[in-house]
């Protein structure tokens, strides 16, 4: 089971890759707040992602404070913990610290597409990676690069 943040659920739906996650783990759930998040109006991606998530929904009663972290990010945190998840996605480097402290098990929406191409659901990651930095979604060419390593397409 895997628990699901904003910012990669949106990489997710760019790439039209959110059937992976599917693929991948046998449910997804995301908390209300990142769901409101993600289907605003006018958001990136918001008809595709409410459509996919709509049946994903949990509500979560929230016991920590902010801590610097958004709303959407704390309920994913929280959700994880209460539905004892396998995996946190979430693309956020603050969260993903603060998660990571906290004994929970994280992976990105590059993480994803990694082992999307590791279990035979992707040929190729290279041009997934180029559509993300062609949308404005910031991944460094260090990481670019690791990433193209990890996959043999370097």
């Amino acid at each position: 089971m895997i628990v699901g943040d904003s910012s990669a659920l949106i990489a997710l739906a760019i790439i039209d890759k959110l059937e992976l996650l599917e693929k991948l783990y046998k449910n997804l759930y995301i908390p209300q707040a990142v769901y409101d998040e993600v289907t605003e109006i006018g958001r990136p991606q918001s008809d595709k992602l409410k459509l996919f998530l709509s049946n994903r929904v949990k509500t979560v009663e929230l016991k920590i404070t902010k801590l610097g972290l958004g709303l959407g990010e704390l309920e994913a945190i929280t959700l994880y913990k209460n539905l004892n998840a396998d995996v946190l996605l979430i693309d956020d480097n603050r969260a993903k610290k603060y998660a990571i402290l906290n004994d929970i098990k994280v992976i990105g929406s590059l993480g994803i597409l990694i082992k999307a191409k590791q279990e035979g659901y992707i040929k190729k990651i290279k041009h997934f990676l180029e559509e993300l930095q062609n949308s404005g979604i910031f991944i460094s060419d260090k990481l670019i690069a690791k990433v193209l390593v990890i996959c043999d397409e370097s």
